[in-house]
């Protein structure tokens, strides 16, 4: 009986202290003072190169950076590999001139190097760089008429509208309007980049939907789907893949769609 008794004592124990939890805390918190020790330890190093060194720049603050000591750069596999494969599109399609839709304006900024850009956002950027025009729109009532942008590219944007994340109202089917929006606007012949997470169909309130493959094709009728690429939950080991198929799309939990679209 008081073995058994024992054991109880124990386990509640260690259930109430949680020393597991103790125990990660602990290293976690010796990680950090081994990286703290280090970089004192290269400051004293770096002052000693300084006191030999004949120019007049010195160190008037100390701003600790402890984490980017790694093996390799981090980096958004959404966001690196998305704004490159639609410019990997637009030097194929080379277009007179580019309209964008709310997506990063890191990619709006960089093709306006090449192509010009109109940049439209329901927030728009104060960004001044020649070759790129900013303006505001809302995607669910864009002011363009039918058939009459020949490029036209909307990344990362559609899956937050009726959601109330950036101040748009909320609508269940904001998302829908704006893809029959993106659609209706786009010339015959003309390419439409398209970019939304995908895998298992969800709603993340307030943040974003995530579509399957099946979703987005059904949205757009009027348009061909010319190429689909998907950046993987394991991208680290697969990096983009080219025309995935649908189910690998679908099985994913936070994978990027980028869908090339053309209308005949």
């Amino acid at each position: 009986m008081k073995k058994v008794y024992i054991i109880s004592f124990v386990s509640r124990l260690v259930r109430l202290l949680n020393i597991k939890r103790t125990v990660l805390i602990y290293k976690n918190y010796l990680i950090e003072e081994k990286k703290k020790i280090r970089f004192y330890n290269e400051l004293e190093m770096f002052k000693k190169d300084e006191a030999a060194s004949l120019r007049s720049l010195t160190v008037t603050r100390l701003i600790p950076f402890l984490n980017d000591k790694t093996e390799n750069t981090s980096f958004d596999p959404h966001y690196i590999y998305h704004p490159a494969w639609a410019a990997r599109i637009l030097s194929k399609t080379t277009p007179e001139n580019h309209i964008d839709i709310s997506s990063t304006v890191s990619f709006c900024s960089i093709v306006s190097a090449f192509i010009p850009v109109q940049f439209y956002d329901y927030r728009p950027a104060n960004i001044k760089l020649s070759n790129l025009t900013i303006g505001k729109v809302n995607l669910l009532s864009l002011p363009f008429k039918d058939n009459s942008i020949k490029s036209i590219s909307c990344m990362h944007t559609v899956e937050h509208i009726g959601l109330g994340r950036y101040g748009d109202p909320i609508e269940y089917d904001g998302d829908i309007k704006a893809m029959k929006e993106l659609s209706r606007v786009l010339a015959q012949g003309g390419n439409l980049i398209f970019v939304v997470p995908v895998g298992i169909r969800r709603i993340e309130f307030n943040a974003h939907r995530i579509y399957n493959y099946k979703d987005i094709l059904d949205a757009f009728p009027m348009l061909k789907l010319k190429e689909f690429s998907l950046v993987p939950d394991n991208y680290e080991h697969l990096g983009m893949i080219i025309n995935p198929h649908s189910r690998v799309t679908n099985s994913q939990n936070w994978g990027c769609g980028c869908f090339w679209f053309t209308k005949i």
